[in-house]
């Protein structure tokens, strides 16, 4: 199996690593005939807006989003906002892959990033860390929240899709890669 990491804008390098860590093949995807070689896509955190204009740009935003009608995406903060049905503050465009409405920046501006500790599914704890982060205001009836942060969703899956509104590849836990390396074995048997 082959992770793609979309390498347009954001960290994409430190999600690159955490799957090596895990002994994952990647490649950064920058052209849209590049989806056809993975079998799962991360869209990493950034800045949702620079990151839609540079689909846009690229040509990648309608491939992009017909490659995530038949595999599985992981998308972390601005990941999730673009995989959102409806983004709010300001509203914008989005792929709209999973049932859900995603609020930008929502815990304030840059000074209120903090790190939380979550409770992961498996009920053990979950680092959590918040950059200018997104919040998941509405969660759809398909959608199964995973992890929650002050009463509000901050980990979700729908089908194949995996949204994180925090950075998990900026911590050393990799249950979330685990768990999306999971999610593409299911969809690729």
């Amino acid at each position: 199996m082959l992770v793609g990491i979309l390498a347009l804008q954001g960290d994409f390098e430190a999600h690159e690593r955490a799957f090596q860590e895990l002994g994952a093949p990647v490649v950064q995807v920058r052209q849209a005939n590049q989806l056809s070689l993975v079998d799962g896509l991360v869209i990493p955190g950034g800045e949702s807006t620079t990151m839609l204009k540079l689909l846009h740009l690229e040509n990648l935003f309608e491939p992009l989003r017909q490659f995530g009608l038949a595999k599985p995406i992981f998308g972390t903060c601005a990941g999730a906002i673009l995989l959102a049905s409806e983004v709010l503050h300001p509203q914008q465009e989005s792929l709209g892959l999973m049932d859900m409405t995603v609020e930008r920046n929502a815990y304030g501006r840059q000074v209120h990033s903090h790190v939380s500790h979550l409770q992961f599914p498996d009920q053990t704890d979950l680092e959590a860390v918040f950059i200018r982060a997104p919040i998941i205001r509405r969660a759809g009836p398909g959608v199964k929240i995973l992890a929650s942060h002050d009463g509000t969703p901050v980990l979700v899956e729908q089908g194949s899709h995996l949204a994180a509104t925090f950075h998990p590849e900026l911590t050393a836990d990799r249950r979330l890669q685990v768990l999306f390396l999971e999610k593409m074995k299911a969809c690729r048997d």
